[in-house]
């Protein structure tokens, strides 16, 4: 149980610091992304929007409890990622633009097989009614 622990939380912690990366630049719509969300065809006003769904999920994953709502993250931040992907796949940017992207999925992919083997190892608290 130990080591499915520490595992779960090096590919969340792995997970969460990425995608908390991507979101504080969307957050403060710097010019890199706006730039990007152009290039791209996508409304600028997207970008913070974005930004802070993106710094709701990690939040999300990185408070104890709330089970649906990590479903709920895990979903909306791998929709990001495939999405951005496949945005910057589509306008015929180089491998090395989209494929860390894929990567970082796997990272999350980690995390959610995981968190679920965590669950299943954990002995579960039945309340009294």
């Amino acid at each position: 149980m130990k080591k499915i622990t520490i595992m779960y939380w090096i590919f969340t912690g792995l997970f969460a610091f990425a995608m908390l990366g991507s979101a504080i630049p969307d957050i403060m719509v710097v010019p890199m992304a706006v730039q990007g969300f152009k290039e791209m065809g996508y409304p600028a006003y997207l970008i913070p929007f974005l930004g802070v769904a993106k710094l709701l999920g990690v939040i999300a994953l990185l408070i104890p409890g709330f089970p649906r709502v990590k479903e709920w993250a895990y979903a909306g931040l791998f929709f990001d990622l495939l999405g951005a992907a496949y945005s910057v796949y589509s306008i015929g940017k180089p491998v090395s633009d989209w494929l860390p992207m894929l990567v970082l999925i796997l990272v999350g992919a980690g995390s959610y097989i995981f968190y679920h083997k965590k669950n299943q190892t954990e002995p579960r608290v039945v309340e009294a009614v």
